[in-house]
Protein backbone atom coordinates (compact mmCIF):
# COMPACT_ATOMS: atom_id res chain seq x y z
CA UNK A 1 0.00 0.00 0.00
CA UNK A 2 3.08 2.60 0.64
CA UNK A 3 4.12 1.96 -2.58
CA UNK A 4 0.76 2.62 -4.87
CA UNK A 5 0.76 5.64 -2.45
CA UNK A 6 4.25 6.75 -3.26
CA UNK A 7 3.48 6.44 -7.35
CA UNK A 8 0.54 8.46 -6.79
CA UNK A 9 2.72 11.15 -4.78
CA UNK A 10 5.87 11.16 -7.86
CA UNK A 11 3.03 10.64 -10.43
CA UNK A 12 0.97 13.93 -9.10
CA UNK A 13 4.38 15.77 -8.63
CA UNK A 14 5.42 15.26 -12.21
CA UNK A 15 2.27 16.03 -13.78
CA UNK A 16 2.55 19.83 -11.41
CA UNK A 17 6.18 20.02 -12.76
CA UNK A 18 4.94 19.05 -16.44
CA UNK A 19 2.02 21.89 -16.11
CA UNK A 20 4.41 24.38 -14.56
CA UNK A 21 6.27 23.91 -17.64
CA UNK A 22 3.98 24.03 -20.40
CA UNK A 23 2.41 27.43 -18.67
CA UNK A 24 5.57 29.27 -18.70
CA UNK A 25 6.73 27.76 -21.70
CA UNK A 26 3.18 29.46 -22.84
CA UNK A 27 3.86 32.85 -21.10
CA UNK A 28 7.31 33.34 -21.61
CA UNK A 29 6.86 35.44 -25.02
CA UNK A 30 10.48 35.88 -27.59
CA UNK A 31 10.75 39.19 -25.98
CA UNK A 32 12.97 40.48 -29.55
CA UNK A 33 13.59 44.20 -29.48
CA UNK A 34 11.16 46.57 -31.77
CA UNK A 35 12.98 48.10 -34.87
CA UNK A 36 14.44 51.58 -33.45
CA UNK A 37 12.62 52.99 -36.80
CA UNK A 38 13.24 56.74 -37.08
CA UNK A 39 13.65 57.28 -40.91
CA UNK A 40 11.80 53.57 -42.19
CA UNK A 41 8.25 53.03 -41.79
CA UNK A 42 7.13 51.68 -38.63
CA UNK A 43 4.62 48.87 -40.37
CA UNK A 44 7.89 47.33 -42.69
CA UNK A 45 8.18 44.17 -43.00
CA UNK A 46 11.15 42.06 -41.78
CA UNK A 47 11.83 41.03 -44.70
CA UNK A 48 12.10 44.29 -46.53
CA UNK A 49 14.39 46.08 -43.50
CA UNK A 50 16.71 42.91 -44.29
CA UNK A 51 16.59 44.02 -47.94
CA UNK A 52 17.32 47.52 -47.01
CA UNK A 53 20.20 46.36 -44.48
CA UNK A 54 21.84 44.17 -46.99
CA UNK A 55 21.91 47.10 -49.46
CA UNK A 56 23.22 48.74 -46.83
CA UNK A 57 26.10 46.54 -46.20
CA UNK A 58 26.94 45.77 -49.87
CA UNK A 59 26.50 50.10 -50.93
CA UNK A 60 29.09 50.40 -48.12
CA UNK A 61 31.03 47.62 -48.30
CA UNK A 62 30.58 47.19 -43.93
CA UNK A 63 28.79 44.72 -41.75
CA UNK A 64 26.22 45.11 -39.45
CA UNK A 65 28.55 46.65 -36.78
CA UNK A 66 29.32 49.29 -38.46
CA UNK A 67 26.30 51.22 -37.51
CA UNK A 68 24.80 48.69 -34.78
CA UNK A 69 26.42 48.29 -31.34
CA UNK A 70 26.93 45.23 -29.73
CA UNK A 71 24.47 43.91 -27.00
CA UNK A 72 24.74 44.83 -23.55
CA UNK A 73 24.14 41.12 -22.13
CA UNK A 74 25.75 39.17 -24.89
CA UNK A 75 28.79 41.27 -26.64
CA UNK A 76 28.90 38.23 -29.41
CA UNK A 77 25.29 39.69 -30.74
CA UNK A 78 24.02 43.33 -31.93
CA UNK A 79 21.37 45.42 -30.22
CA UNK A 80 19.94 46.72 -33.02
CA UNK A 81 17.36 48.74 -31.28
CA UNK A 82 20.54 50.97 -29.87
CA UNK A 83 21.21 54.39 -30.95
CA UNK A 84 24.65 54.39 -29.33
CA UNK A 85 26.49 54.56 -32.69
CA UNK A 86 27.00 57.59 -34.28
CA UNK A 87 27.30 55.57 -37.35
CA UNK A 88 23.51 55.11 -36.84
CA UNK A 89 22.41 58.68 -37.16
CA UNK A 90 24.85 59.22 -39.79
CA UNK A 91 23.05 56.97 -42.12
CA UNK A 92 19.61 57.98 -40.83
CA UNK A 93 20.49 61.60 -42.64
CA UNK A 94 22.19 60.33 -45.39
CA UNK A 95 18.75 58.18 -46.07
CA UNK A 96 16.78 61.24 -45.74
CA UNK A 97 19.13 63.17 -48.29
CA UNK A 98 18.61 61.15 -51.01
CA UNK A 99 15.03 61.08 -50.27
CA UNK A 100 15.09 64.74 -50.92
CA UNK A 101 17.82 64.77 -54.09
CA UNK A 102 15.28 62.22 -54.89
CA UNK A 103 12.06 63.90 -54.91
CA UNK A 104 13.02 67.69 -55.74
CA UNK A 105 15.48 66.48 -58.88
CA UNK A 106 14.30 63.09 -60.35
CA UNK A 107 9.94 63.26 -58.95
CA UNK A 108 10.48 59.99 -57.60
CA UNK A 109 7.32 58.62 -57.01
CA UNK A 110 7.43 54.95 -58.68
CA UNK A 111 9.34 52.06 -58.41
CA UNK A 112 11.65 51.21 -60.99
CA UNK A 113 12.73 54.84 -61.91
CA UNK A 114 16.68 55.76 -61.68
CA UNK A 115 17.62 57.33 -58.74
CA UNK A 116 20.38 58.44 -56.37
CA UNK A 117 21.47 55.55 -53.53
CA UNK A 118 24.04 54.25 -51.20
CA UNK A 119 26.09 53.26 -53.67
CA UNK A 120 25.66 55.90 -56.35
CA UNK A 121 28.36 57.85 -54.14
CA UNK A 122 29.96 54.55 -52.09
CA UNK A 123 30.62 52.67 -54.07
CA UNK A 124 31.27 49.36 -52.02
CA UNK A 125 33.65 51.71 -49.89
CA UNK A 126 32.67 53.19 -46.46
CA UNK A 127 33.56 56.88 -46.85
CA UNK A 128 31.96 58.04 -50.71
CA UNK A 129 34.40 58.95 -52.72
CA UNK A 130 34.06 61.98 -55.65
CA UNK A 131 34.98 60.62 -59.00
CA UNK A 132 34.81 64.01 -60.62
CA UNK A 133 37.65 65.78 -60.90
CA UNK A 134 37.17 69.55 -61.36
CA UNK A 135 39.41 71.38 -63.79
CA UNK A 136 42.01 73.78 -61.88
CA UNK A 137 41.15 76.98 -61.59
CA UNK A 138 42.68 79.59 -64.01
CA UNK A 139 45.85 81.43 -63.57
CA UNK A 140 45.43 84.67 -61.57
CA UNK A 141 46.94 87.56 -64.07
Amino acid sequence: MYQLHKKKFLAGISLVFILMVGVAATTVQDKKPKPNLKVLPKDISHEELEKIMKGFNVSLGVKCNHCHAPSKTNPKKLDFSSDEKPEKNVARDMMRMTAKINKKYFDYVEEGKTVITCITCHNGKEHPESKITLPAPPPER
